[in-house]
C-alpha cells in the first residue's frame, strides 16, 4: 500500500516563495498602487523644484536667478528660455503626474529634463559628490522613475485611465 505524505508547512512555504519569485506577471491592483506611489513621489519632487525655479518657492532661486545659473553653470543659452522651460516641465509636469494626465508624455519630458540636468551640471561631479553642485544620483533615480511611467503608463487610478474608460464606453455605444 502506498501512502501519500502530506506536505509540511515548510514545503508549502517554499513552493509559494518559488512561485512568487519565478512568476512573470504581477497582479493588477498592486501594480496600479505602485504606480500611484511612483507618480506621487515624482509629483512632489518635481513640483517642489519647478516652483523653486519659476516662483522662488521653497527657498528656490526664482526665474531670474535660475536663468543666470542655467547660463553660467549649465551653459544653456539663452538662460531665460531654459529656466522657463525647465520650470514649466518640472512644475507643470509634476501637477500632471500627480493627476495622471498625459502621463506617458509627461514622464518622457521629465526623463529628458533629468538627462539634461545630468549632462549639463551633475555628471562631472560623479554619482555622489560631497560638494556643490551635487552628483547625479538624484537625477538618475528621478529619471528612471519617470521612464517607468513613460513605459507602463499611470495605472488605473489616473485621469488617463478614466479618459480611456470613457472613450471605450463612447466607442461601444457608437458601434451598437
Amino acid at each position: 500500500m502506498v501512502t501519500a505524505t502530506r506536505p509540511t508547512l515548510r514545503d508549502r512555504a517554499g513552493t509559494l516563495v518559488a512561485a512568487a519569485l519565478s512568476t512573470r506577471t504581477t497582479a493588477p491592483l498592486p501594480t496600479d498602487l505602485a504606480m500611484v506611489v511612483v507618480r506621487t513621489v515624482l509629483a512632489w519632487i518635481f513640483i517642489y523644484y519647478g516652483a523653486g525655479k519659476l516662483f522662488g518657492w521653497f527657498h528656490g532661486l526664482g526665474i531670474h536667478q535660475t536663468a543666470i545659473y542655467f547660463a553660467n553653470t549649465a551653459h544653456l543659452h539663452p538662460g531665460e528660455f531654459f529656466a522657463v522651460l525647465g520650470g514649466l516641465i518640472e512644475f507643470g509636469g509634476g501637477i500632471a503626474m500627480a493627476l495622471g494626465l498625459g502621463s506617458r508624455l509627461v514622464g518622457l519630458a521629465l526623463f529628458g529634463d533629468m538627462v539634461m540636468a545630468m549632462i549639463t551640471v551633475s555628471w562631472a561631479n560623479g554619482i555622489n559628490s560631497e560638494k556643490l553642485p551635487a552628483g547625479y544620483e538624484l537625477n538618475l533615480a528621478l529619471g528612471a522613475l519617470a521612464l517607468v511611467v513613460t513605459l507602463f503608463g499611470a495605472g488605473r487610478f489616473s485621469i488617463d485611465a478614466l479618459a480611456e474608460r470613457r472613450l471605450a464606453v463612447m466607442k461601444s455605444r457608437s458601434t451598437t
